[in-house]
Parts: structure tokens; C-alpha cells; sequence
């Protein structure tokens, strides 16, 4: 009786072939895997890279027509106001103070300042030419940065910078997203990367990819 039992239970028993059956059922499973993962992470960064290009284009737009948010109403570029005299004359600390103060209102500053914007927004938010648009963005971000002077604690008149971050505030990180999102082509999801790669004149110079 305990030999038919065995006997029964051992030519029943038939997991671990099930399990040798499943694995090659599904050869490519990893490989399946791993382009989920992949495209999830493509799309992931041309998120960001369509809401990095809105931060852009929202400024132009605001800056250009006061929509009165950051730009009051009436005080837009079409209306004869300047994109950069506000901000940079009211700098009030850092090394270059003096010399962003001489460059507020200048009509030069102002036309690099809103191309820069516009042409940063719309290259991000198309996906293509994200490398010319990176090194435009950090220039951008970098003077901005030094603009606003997070090392320091004090302005010049003495009072509290309230500075939230000596070194990594956001126009660092801006920066380093930009650059991110060029090094690993983010414009082919989402975008027209792919189509702006195939141009004869991308082809023939990398560094407009």
C-alpha cells in the first residue's frame, strides 16, 4: 500500500517540468522587459523635455504680451516694455552687478534674451536641434544664476539675500536637465527628432542634432 502510494505521487508529481515547459515557452520575456523599460524611460524624458520647453515659451509669451502674471498687463514687450530692464537693473548683488545694470534695456539684451527664449521654447518642445538649445539654455541659466548670486547672504545694501541654496537652485538644475535631455536624444519620443536627424545639414554636423 505505501509502495502504490509512493509510486503514485512520484508520476503525478510534474512541477518542475511545467516549470523547464513555462521558461521556454517564453524565450524572450527579458528582452521584452528590458524594451518596456526603455520605452517608458523615452517617454519619461520627452516629458520633460515638452514641460522644459513650455518654462520657456511661457516666458517669451508672457514677457511679450503681459499677460500679467510675472509681466503686468500693459507693460509687454508689444507694448513698449522691456524684457530685461526690470530685472536686470534691479540687480542688487554678485561680481557683475555693475555690468548687468549697464546691460538692462539695451536693445541688444533684449532681442538675444527673447530669441534665446523663443528659440530655446520652441526646440525643446519640437525635439529637435536640443544640442544648439542646451548650450543657448545653460548660457542663459548661467547669467541668470549670477544675476540672482545664490552664494550670496547678504545683497549689496546689506540686507538678507534669502538665498534658499548657496549653489543648486533652479537655475542649476534647469542647466544639467538640458543637457541631459540632449545626451540622450529625448526629441525622438514625443517629437521630431528622428525626422530632424535625417536633414542632410544634421547629418553633416552632429552638433545640430
Amino acid at each position: 500500500m505505501a509502495m502504490h502510494q509512493s509510486t503514485h505521487r512520484g508520476s503525478g508529481f510534474h512541477l518542475p517540468s511545467s516549470r523547464r515547459n513555462g521558461a521556454v515557452s517564453v524565450p524572450g520575456a527579458a528582452d521584452s522587459v528590458e524594451a518596456g523599460a526603455l520605452t517608458a524611460r523615452a517617454f519619461v524624458f520627452a516629458s520633460a523635455r515638452v514641460l522644459m520647453g513650455f518654462v520657456f515659451l511661457w516666458a517669451f509669451l508672457d514677457k511679450t504680451f503681459g499677460f500679467g502674471y510675472a509681466t503686468a498687463s500693459g507693460k509687454g514687450w508689444i507694448d513698449g516694455g522691456s524684457p530685461t530692464e526690470g530685472f536686470l537693473g534691479h540687480v542688487a548683488v554678485g561680481p557683475m552687478e555693475s555690468t548687468f545694470h549697464s546691460w538692462a534695456g539695451a536693445a541688444w539684451a533684449v532681442w538675444l534674451f527673447m530669441l534665446g527664449l523663443l528659440g530655446v521654447g520652441l526646440a525643446l518642445t519640437a525635439g529637435v536641434a536640443l544640442r544648439p538649445a542646451a548650450v543657448a539654455g545653460t548660457v542663459m541659466m548661467a547669467l541668470m544664476w549670477a544675476a540672482e548670486w545664490p552664494p550670496a547672504k547678504h545683497l549689496s545694501d546689506g540686507s538678507a539675500s534669502m538665498s534658499t541654496n548657496p549653489f543648486a537652485d533652479y537655475h542649476v538644475l534647469y542647466a544639467v536637465l538640458l543637457i541631459a535631455l540632449a545626451a540622450v536624444s529625448a526629441g525622438d519620443a514625443l517629437g521630431l527628432g528622428r525626422l530632424w536627424a535625417r536633414l542632410p545639414i544634421v547629418r553633416d554636423h552632429a552638433w545640430l542634432r
